[in-house]
C-alpha cells in the first residue's frame, strides 16, 4: 500500500516530481543582483573608518518598519539552519540535491540585499543587528514538527507563503520605493519556492494521503514562524501583528486557507477512516483559528483606537 512507503521510498517516487518542477523553477526564475537594489550614494564611513557611528535620528523606518526589517533579516540569516533540515530530510543526491542547492543558493541573496540596505541607509543599529545576528545563529533552528519528508514539505510549504506575505509587507511599511522594490523581488522568490514544494506536497498526498494529512494537520496546529527563537522575536511580533505585516488574519486567510484548498483537503474521498480523522481535525483547527482571528481584530481595533486618542491628546 502506497501509505506503507518508507521515507526512502518516498524520496525516490518523488524524484520525478521533484525534476519536472525544478526545471518549471528554473524557466520562472530571474536572475537578478543584490547590489542593484541597494542605493550606494546614500551610505557613509562608520567611526572605525573615520566617519560617525549610528544614531537613531539617522534611521527613516518608523518602529513597526524596524521590527518587521530586523525580524524578517534574521529569519533569512539562519539558512544553515534550514539548509542543514532539508538536506537532512529531503537528499543531496539527483534532482533533490539540485534543488536543495538551488534553493539555499537563492535564499541567501535575501539576507545579502537586505543587510546592505538596512547598513547603506542606516535604518537600523548596526551593532545591535549583528548582536542579534550572532546569537540567533548560534541558537539555529531545531524544529520540533517537520522531521521528515512529509512533515518539511507540509511547513515549508505555509511557511515560505508566510514568509512571502511578510516580506511585502514589510516593503510597503518601510514608506522608501527603495526597499518596496527590493522586498518585492524577495517576495518574488519566496512565491517560487512556496510553488515548487506546494507541487510536491501535492503529490505526497497523492502516494499517501492518510500519512501526508496527518503531516499538515500536525504542521498547522504547531507552526511557528522560523525565526520564533530570536532576540525579541514576541514583541517584534506584537507590534507586526499588531500594524498588519502579519497577523493572524493573514495567516489564516492568505496562507492556510488558500493552500488547503490547492490541495482540496476537505474534498478529497482517498483517504482511509485515519485519513477523516486528520482532515476533521483541520477542520477544528480552521475553526478555532477563526475564532481567534475575529478576537484579535477586535482586541487590535480597541489598541489602535486607544493610540490614536493618544496622540491627538498629545497634540492638542
Amino acid at each position: 500500500m502506497t501509505s506503507m512507503l518508507t521515507e526512502l521510498e518516498l524520496l525516490t517516487e518523488l524524484e520525478p516530481v521533484v525534476e519536472a518542477n525544478l526545471n518549471r523553477h528554473q524557466s520562472m526564475a530571474k536572475e537578478w543582483h543584490p547590489h542593484d537594489y541597494v542605493p550606494w550614494d546614500e551610505g557613509t564611513n562608520f567611526a572605525a573608518m573615520g566617519g560617525v557611528d549610528w544614531d537613531e535620528e539617522q534611521s527613516r523606518l518608523d518602529p513597526t518598519a524596524k521590527a518587521a526589517m530586523i525580524t524578517n533579516l534574521l529569519t533569512e540569516d539562519n539558512l544553515p539552519s534550514y539548509h542543514r533540515e532539508i538536506a537532512t530530510n529531503f537528499s543531496l543526491d539527483g534532482p533533490w540535491g539540485t534543488w536543495v542547492g538551488t534553493w539555499t543558493a537563492e535564499e541567501n541573496r535575501h539576507a545579502i540585499v537586505m543587510r546592505d540596505y538596512l547598513v547603506v541607509t542606516r535604518g537600523v543599529d548596526p551593532v545591535a543587528l549583528e548582536r542579534a545576528r550572532m546569537q540567533h545563529m548560534i541558537t539555529g533552528y531545531n524544529p520540533q514538527t517537520d522531521k521528515d519528508i512529509l512533515h518539511s514539505l507540509a511547513y515549508v510549504t505555509f511557511q515560505e507563503l508566510a514568509t512571502r506575505v511578510s516580506h511585502r509587507n514589510t516593503g510597503k511599511a518601510c514608506g522608501d520605493p527603495v526597499a518596496d522594490r527590493m522586498l518585492a523581488r524577495v517576495a518574488a522568490d519566496e512565491n517560487l519556492h512556496m510553488v515548487f514544494y506546494r507541487n510536491l506536497c501535492e503529490s505526497a498526498l497523492e502516494l499517501a494521503p492518510d500519512r501526508a494529512v496527518g503531516a499538515i494537520a500536525d504542521i498547522l496546529e504547531a507552526f511557528e514562524m522560523p525565526g520564533h527563537g530570536m532576540p525579541d522575536f514576541r514583541r517584534n511580533a506584537v507590534l507586526i501583528a499588531k500594524n498588519g505585516i502579519y497577523d493572524l488574519g493573514q495567516h489564516l486567510n492568505e496562507v492556510v486557507k488558500p493552500v488547503l484548498r490547492k490541495w482540496q483537503i476537505m474534498e478529497r474521498t482517498d483517504y482511509t477512516a485515519e485519513g477523516e480523522r486528520q482532515r476533521d481535525r483541520i477542520g477544528a483547527f480552521i475553526d478555532d483559528l477563526e475564532g481567534k482571528v475575529a478576537r484579535f481584530e477586535e482586541t487590535r481595533a480597541r489598541a489602535l483606537e486607544r493610540d490614536r486618542k493618544r496622540r491627538e491628546s498629545l497634540a492638542g
